[in-house]
């Protein structure tokens, strides 16, 4: 496999995570803010569970598994957040994730940054289908999937458990031929 490519947009740059960001994934990720709406993001994030990730997102990445980006600001370079595709090759379709720090919230960072990995999902991965949920309390995730051309497909009751709760969550989905 290639290796995994840099995404550049008019303000962010996403590129494959590296060993040296898991100081700042544990800090950013760790927030209770982050962890309380995304499933697989502990509170509080344990030790050596920042390393894992981004080992984890190579591995996938080479196993044509996956694809997840590092969102880093242009200006200045800071890390504000992850982008990704967990890709099932068999049906040519991938689920989308992302997670954007919480000081960065309200700038259009999710929407930029999961625009830019649908565009590569479809050119460069040549995917059929996108797919995301998100919980029902969290309907700023749902806003930034319908700006990038997802269509809500239905409603989970009861999907998933986050701690002690089960939650409903919203489907979300796109189609390569849906794309202008």
């Amino acid at each position: 496999m290639d290796p995994q490519p840099t995404l550049d947009t008019a303000r962010l740059t996403l590129r494959p995570f590296r060993a040296a960001d898991a100081p700042e994934v544990r800090r950013l990720a760790g927030a209770r803010a982050i962890a309380d709406t995304a499933l697989n993001i502990p509170h509080p994030y344990p030790d050596g569970a920042a390393e894992a990730f981004i080992s984890f997102t190579h591995a996938e990445y080479e196993a044509g598994e996956g694809a997840t980006f590092a969102v880093v600001e242009q200006a200045g370079g800071a890390l504000v957040g992850a982008c990704g595709l967990r890709i099932n090759a068999r049906f040519a379709h991938a689920e989308m994730g992302y997670w954007i720090a919480e000081h960065a919230w309200g700038r259009g960072y999710a929407t930029e940054a999961a625009g830019a990995v649908l565009r590569y999902a479809f050119t460069q991965r040549g995917l059929h289908r996108v797919f995301a949920h998100h919980l029902t309390r969290n309907p700023s995730s749902g806003r930034v999937l319908q700006k990038i051309g997802m269509r809500r497909e239905g409603l989970l009751r009861g999907h998933v458990r986050k701690g002690d709760v089960f939650e409903d969550v919203v489907v979300y989905g796109v189609l390569a031929d849906d794309r202008p």
